[in-house]
């Protein structure tokens, strides 16, 4: 048996890991617990690198058996954030998050030691959550309730070798794709309704290093 603290950056992010990520992983002895980076009262959004070592900080420290992870967009992160200004200047998705990756595990090293930082599996979904949700866009279509978008948001996905190359600029980012087509689009709530109806395989397919991600969740009780 391990426990997982998953550092989510929204409500989404937070639902999926409650709703799809949990029951998959609890039947392999892997117990993900998802929140919000931050204070009470200050959840969610405008994450910095500060925010974020604090929060890993705690979880590894205060809870020595178990390990922590974190599931937060690239688009959403400060400017500042660790890594990510030397991360925007390398070409591939691949590359971008790698650099910030390796950036706020150093930053976590700094902070807990060496030994508490193995506890730590620094993850950053490229570019945005919403980017999984482009892995079956009959089934997205399906979940933000209007079929008809179907063949336009297969002609976005078309345009990409994978859903997580869908790109972060204000226009471009997976949501701001999805908000051209549905202005009522509400993260939240549309965007857990279609997780849920895709489902963690067809994701997995789709997009491999959300794959490598929970592949390396799979194997913490091995």
């Amino acid at each position: 048996m391990k426990r997982v603290h998953v550092i989510c950056e929204g409500q989404t992010e937070e639902t999926f890991v409650n709703e799809v990520l949990a029951p998959y992983l609890n039947r392999m002895k892997v117990y993900p617990a998802a929140s919000l980076v931050g204070k009470p009262g200050k959840k969610g959004g405008g994450v910095t690198t500060e925010r974020m070592v604090g929060d890993i900080k705690l979880r590894l420290l205060s809870d020595k058996k178990a390990c922590c992870t974190t599931f937060f967009d690239f688009y959403g992160l400060d400017s500042a954030f660790a890594g990510k200004a030397s991360a925007i200047l390398n070409g591939s998705y691949v590359e971008k998050a790698k650099k910030v990756e390796e950036a706020l595990a150093e930053k976590v090293k700094e902070a807990v030691g060496e030994d508490a930082a193995r506890r730590f599996l620094p993850y950053v979904q490229m570019y945005e959550f919403e980017g999984l949700l482009f892995s079956d866009v009959e089934k997205l279509a399906s979940g933000l309730g209007v079929t008809e978008l179907r063949d336009s948001l297969a002609a976005i996905r078309d345009g990409f070798s994978t859903p997580e190359e869908i790109n972060d600029s204000p226009e471009t980012a997976p949501s701001k794709r999805i908000l051209a087509l549905m202005d009522r689009y509400e993260k939240p709530l549309y965007g857990s309704l279609a997780a849920l109806e895709i489902g963690l395989d067809k994701i997995r397919n789709e997009c491999g290093r959300f794959d490598g991600w929970v592949s390396r969740l799979e194997k913490l009780v091995s």
